[in-house]
Protein backbone atom coordinates (compact mmCIF):
# COMPACT_ATOMS: atom_id res chain seq x y z
CA UNK A 1 0.00 0.00 0.00
CA UNK A 2 1.07 3.79 -0.75
CA UNK A 3 0.70 5.71 2.07
CA UNK A 4 2.04 8.87 0.28
CA UNK A 5 -1.25 9.16 -1.09
CA UNK A 6 -2.47 9.30 2.47
CA UNK A 7 -0.06 11.33 4.39
CA UNK A 8 0.05 14.22 1.20
CA UNK A 9 -2.99 16.18 2.44
CA UNK A 10 -1.05 16.14 5.71
CA UNK A 11 2.36 17.35 4.64
CA UNK A 12 0.44 20.13 2.49
CA UNK A 13 -1.91 21.71 5.84
CA UNK A 14 2.40 21.48 7.13
CA UNK A 15 3.95 23.53 4.90
CA UNK A 16 0.38 25.67 4.50
CA UNK A 17 0.92 26.15 8.61
CA UNK A 18 4.68 26.65 8.37
CA UNK A 19 3.94 29.53 5.52
CA UNK A 20 0.96 31.11 7.93
CA UNK A 21 3.89 30.81 10.94
CA UNK A 22 5.84 32.95 9.07
CA UNK A 23 3.15 35.32 9.13
CA UNK A 24 2.65 34.78 13.12
CA UNK A 25 5.94 35.68 13.89
CA UNK A 26 6.03 38.85 11.69
CA UNK A 27 2.67 40.10 13.75
CA UNK A 28 4.44 39.06 17.20
CA UNK A 29 7.32 41.23 16.31
CA UNK A 30 5.72 44.21 14.61
CA UNK A 31 2.50 44.36 16.37
CA UNK A 32 3.66 45.99 19.83
CA UNK A 33 5.76 48.29 18.38
CA UNK A 34 4.43 52.09 17.30
CA UNK A 35 6.81 52.78 14.63
CA UNK A 36 5.80 49.68 12.20
CA UNK A 37 2.86 47.87 11.16
CA UNK A 38 2.47 44.69 9.39
CA UNK A 39 2.34 46.23 6.23
CA UNK A 40 5.01 48.43 6.18
CA UNK A 41 8.01 48.06 5.81
CA UNK A 42 6.49 44.93 3.16
CA UNK A 43 10.16 42.87 3.27
CA UNK A 44 11.17 41.05 6.37
CA UNK A 45 14.57 42.43 7.80
CA UNK A 46 17.36 41.09 10.44
CA UNK A 47 16.32 42.73 13.89
CA UNK A 48 20.22 43.89 14.49
CA UNK A 49 21.77 44.74 11.57
CA UNK A 50 17.89 45.74 9.62
CA UNK A 51 19.36 44.21 6.59
CA UNK A 52 16.64 43.09 4.26
CA UNK A 53 16.31 39.09 4.19
CA UNK A 54 16.41 38.04 0.55
CA UNK A 55 13.59 35.65 -0.58
CA UNK A 56 15.18 32.45 0.12
CA UNK A 57 16.34 33.39 3.61
CA UNK A 58 12.55 33.87 4.49
CA UNK A 59 11.47 30.25 3.68
CA UNK A 60 9.84 29.21 6.85
CA UNK A 61 11.64 26.35 8.81
CA UNK A 62 14.01 25.55 6.08
CA UNK A 63 16.10 29.16 5.98
CA UNK A 64 16.68 28.62 9.86
CA UNK A 65 18.49 25.78 9.28
CA UNK A 66 20.78 26.60 6.12
CA UNK A 67 21.57 29.69 7.79
CA UNK A 68 22.51 27.94 10.98
CA UNK A 69 20.84 30.24 13.10
CA UNK A 70 22.64 33.01 12.12
CA UNK A 71 21.81 36.39 10.16
CA UNK A 72 23.93 36.13 6.48
CA UNK A 73 25.11 39.77 7.30
CA UNK A 74 26.05 40.52 10.82
CA UNK A 75 26.12 36.81 12.11
CA UNK A 76 23.69 37.36 15.15
CA UNK A 77 22.17 34.81 16.34
CA UNK A 78 18.63 34.06 15.30
CA UNK A 79 15.96 33.59 17.98
CA UNK A 80 14.71 29.60 17.88
CA UNK A 81 11.67 31.49 18.95
CA UNK A 82 10.83 32.11 15.10
CA UNK A 83 11.16 28.39 13.89
CA UNK A 84 9.16 27.24 16.86
CA UNK A 85 6.37 29.40 15.91
CA UNK A 86 6.66 27.94 12.96
CA UNK A 87 6.47 24.66 14.19
CA UNK A 88 3.43 25.49 16.59
CA UNK A 89 1.56 26.88 13.74
CA UNK A 90 1.91 24.24 11.17
CA UNK A 91 0.85 21.24 14.29
CA UNK A 92 -2.36 23.22 14.54
CA UNK A 93 -3.03 23.33 11.26
CA UNK A 94 -2.51 19.56 10.81
CA UNK A 95 -4.04 19.01 14.04
CA UNK A 96 -6.89 21.15 13.13
CA UNK A 97 -7.32 19.59 9.99
CA UNK A 98 -7.74 16.00 11.34
CA UNK A 99 -10.18 16.95 14.07
CA UNK A 100 -12.34 19.11 12.12
CA UNK A 101 -10.95 18.30 8.51
CA UNK A 102 -10.95 20.97 5.76
CA UNK A 103 -14.21 22.50 6.34
CA UNK A 104 -15.43 25.93 7.24
CA UNK A 105 -15.12 24.53 11.08
CA UNK A 106 -11.48 23.79 10.87
CA UNK A 107 -10.80 27.36 9.46
CA UNK A 108 -12.43 29.14 12.02
CA UNK A 109 -10.44 27.35 14.58
CA UNK A 110 -7.23 27.53 12.86
CA UNK A 111 -7.60 31.34 12.83
CA UNK A 112 -8.23 31.66 16.30
CA UNK A 113 -5.57 29.06 17.51
CA UNK A 114 -3.21 31.44 15.29
CA UNK A 115 -4.23 34.86 17.22
CA UNK A 116 -3.82 32.77 20.34
CA UNK A 117 -0.32 32.16 19.62
CA UNK A 118 0.28 36.05 18.46
CA UNK A 119 -1.12 36.98 21.96
CA UNK A 120 0.78 34.31 23.90
CA UNK A 121 3.97 35.79 22.41
CA UNK A 122 3.39 39.24 22.70
CA UNK A 123 2.04 38.80 26.39
CA UNK A 124 5.04 37.14 27.46
CA UNK A 125 7.41 39.77 25.97
CA UNK A 126 5.19 43.26 26.93
CA UNK A 127 2.43 41.99 29.09
CA UNK A 128 -0.15 43.33 27.10
CA UNK A 129 -3.05 42.06 24.65
CA UNK A 130 -3.38 43.97 21.28
CA UNK A 131 -6.15 45.36 21.12
CA UNK A 132 -6.07 44.99 17.04
CA UNK A 133 -6.60 41.01 17.56
CA UNK A 134 -8.95 41.13 20.74
CA UNK A 135 -11.37 43.92 19.75
CA UNK A 136 -12.42 42.92 16.09
CA UNK A 137 -12.02 38.97 17.39
CA UNK A 138 -14.44 39.35 19.37
CA UNK A 139 -17.23 40.18 16.26
CA UNK A 140 -15.66 37.72 14.11
CA UNK A 141 -16.40 35.10 16.92
CA UNK A 142 -20.30 36.03 17.26
CA UNK A 143 -20.65 36.03 13.07
CA UNK A 144 -18.20 32.66 13.33
CA UNK A 145 -20.39 31.26 15.83
CA UNK A 146 -23.82 30.63 13.43
CA UNK A 147 -21.37 28.65 11.36
CA UNK A 148 -19.86 26.41 14.09
CA UNK A 149 -21.56 22.50 15.53
CA UNK A 150 -23.04 23.40 18.60
CA UNK A 151 -22.57 27.19 18.68
CA UNK A 152 -25.56 29.98 18.23
CA UNK A 153 -25.38 33.93 18.29
CA UNK A 154 -27.17 33.59 21.61
CA UNK A 155 -24.74 31.07 23.22
CA UNK A 156 -21.99 33.26 21.94
CA UNK A 157 -23.53 36.18 23.40
CA UNK A 158 -23.38 34.51 26.57
CA UNK A 159 -20.12 33.85 26.41
CA UNK A 160 -18.99 37.45 25.97
CA UNK A 161 -21.33 39.06 28.59
CA UNK A 162 -20.07 36.24 31.29
CA UNK A 163 -16.45 36.05 30.29
CA UNK A 164 -16.08 39.41 29.68
CA UNK A 165 -18.58 40.91 32.40
CA UNK A 166 -16.80 38.19 34.68
CA UNK A 167 -13.37 38.95 34.52
CA UNK A 168 -14.31 42.96 34.41
CA UNK A 169 -15.65 42.01 38.04
CA UNK A 170 -13.09 40.62 39.42
CA UNK A 171 -10.57 43.19 37.96
CA UNK A 172 -12.72 46.13 39.73
CA UNK A 173 -13.15 44.27 42.67
CA UNK A 174 -9.41 43.50 43.17
CA UNK A 175 -8.56 47.03 42.75
CA UNK A 176 -11.10 48.01 45.29
CA UNK A 177 -9.78 46.06 47.88
CA UNK A 178 -5.97 45.79 46.79
CA UNK A 179 -5.64 49.41 45.45
CA UNK A 180 -3.70 48.26 42.29
CA UNK A 181 -4.37 46.20 39.61
CA UNK A 182 -4.37 42.92 39.17
CA UNK A 183 -5.90 41.55 35.65
CA UNK A 184 -5.28 43.92 32.56
CA UNK A 185 -8.15 44.97 30.63
CA UNK A 186 -6.39 43.28 27.91
CA UNK A 187 -7.28 39.67 29.84
CA UNK A 188 -11.11 41.00 29.96
CA UNK A 189 -11.30 41.41 26.02
CA UNK A 190 -10.15 38.29 25.63
CA UNK A 191 -11.92 36.21 27.37
CA UNK A 192 -14.83 38.11 25.78
CA UNK A 193 -13.21 36.74 22.24
CA UNK A 194 -12.72 33.26 23.37
CA UNK A 195 -16.74 33.34 24.74
CA UNK A 196 -17.65 34.59 21.05
CA UNK A 197 -15.89 31.41 19.75
CA UNK A 198 -16.81 29.08 22.23
CA UNK A 199 -19.49 29.67 24.41
CA UNK A 200 -20.31 30.05 27.94
CA UNK A 201 -19.11 26.65 28.17
CA UNK A 202 -16.34 27.09 26.65
CA UNK A 203 -15.21 29.91 29.15
CA UNK A 204 -16.19 28.37 32.29
CA UNK A 205 -13.92 25.36 31.48
CA UNK A 206 -11.10 27.89 30.36
CA UNK A 207 -11.66 29.77 33.40
CA UNK A 208 -10.93 27.08 35.86
CA UNK A 209 -8.43 25.20 33.79
CA UNK A 210 -6.61 28.66 32.98
CA UNK A 211 -6.63 29.28 37.03
CA UNK A 212 -5.05 26.12 37.68
CA UNK A 213 -2.66 26.62 35.59
CA UNK A 214 -1.81 29.96 36.57
CA UNK A 215 -1.68 29.39 40.12
CA UNK A 216 0.74 26.18 39.67
CA UNK A 217 2.87 28.41 37.15
CA UNK A 218 2.65 31.44 40.34
CA UNK A 219 4.21 28.99 42.78
CA UNK A 220 6.87 27.84 40.93
CA UNK A 221 7.70 31.42 40.13
CA UNK A 222 7.72 31.83 43.84
CA UNK A 223 9.66 29.03 44.55
CA UNK A 224 12.39 29.80 41.51
CA UNK A 225 12.75 33.56 42.96
CA UNK A 226 12.41 32.76 46.58
CA UNK A 227 10.09 35.80 46.65
CA UNK A 228 6.82 35.00 48.17
CA UNK A 229 4.70 37.83 47.29
CA UNK A 230 1.56 38.75 45.56
CA UNK A 231 3.03 41.71 44.04
CA UNK A 232 4.82 39.33 41.46
CA UNK A 233 3.25 40.35 37.87
CA UNK A 234 2.60 37.00 35.60
CA UNK A 235 1.07 37.60 32.15
CA UNK A 236 -2.20 35.71 32.36
CA UNK A 237 -3.21 35.69 28.80
CA UNK A 238 -0.89 32.76 28.13
CA UNK A 239 -2.81 30.71 30.40
CA UNK A 240 -6.43 32.07 28.88
CA UNK A 241 -4.65 30.79 25.10
CA UNK A 242 -3.27 27.00 26.67
CA UNK A 243 -7.06 26.96 28.60
CA UNK A 244 -9.24 27.52 25.07
CA UNK A 245 -6.27 25.52 23.02
CA UNK A 246 -7.48 22.99 25.28
CA UNK A 247 -10.77 23.43 25.29
CA UNK A 248 -11.00 23.10 21.18
CA UNK A 249 -9.33 19.89 20.94
CA UNK A 250 -9.97 17.81 24.08
CA UNK A 251 -13.01 20.09 25.64
CA UNK A 252 -15.94 17.87 26.01
CA UNK A 253 -13.53 14.39 26.61
CA UNK A 254 -12.41 16.34 29.61
CA UNK A 255 -15.86 17.94 30.88
CA UNK A 256 -17.10 14.64 30.86
CA UNK A 257 -14.18 13.03 32.61
CA UNK A 258 -14.12 15.74 35.36
CA UNK A 259 -17.56 15.37 35.90
CA UNK A 260 -17.83 11.41 36.05
CA UNK A 261 -14.40 11.84 38.42
CA UNK A 262 -16.76 14.16 40.74
CA UNK A 263 -19.72 11.48 40.94
CA UNK A 264 -17.25 8.53 41.51
CA UNK A 265 -17.59 6.82 38.64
Amino acid sequence: MNYSIYLLPDCITFIFGLCIGSFINVCIYRLPREDMNIHHPRRSFCPACLEQLRFWENIPLISYIFLRGRCRSCKTSISLRYPLVELISACFAVAVSLKFGLTLTGLIYYILLSSLVIITFIDLDYQIIPNVISLPGIIIGFIASFYLPGMSGQESFLGILIGGGLFFLIAYVFVKIRGIDGMGMGDVKLLAMLGAFLGLKGVMFIIFISSVIGTLSGILVMIQNRSFTLQQKIPFGPFLSIAAMLYIFWGEVLIIKYVLWLRGI
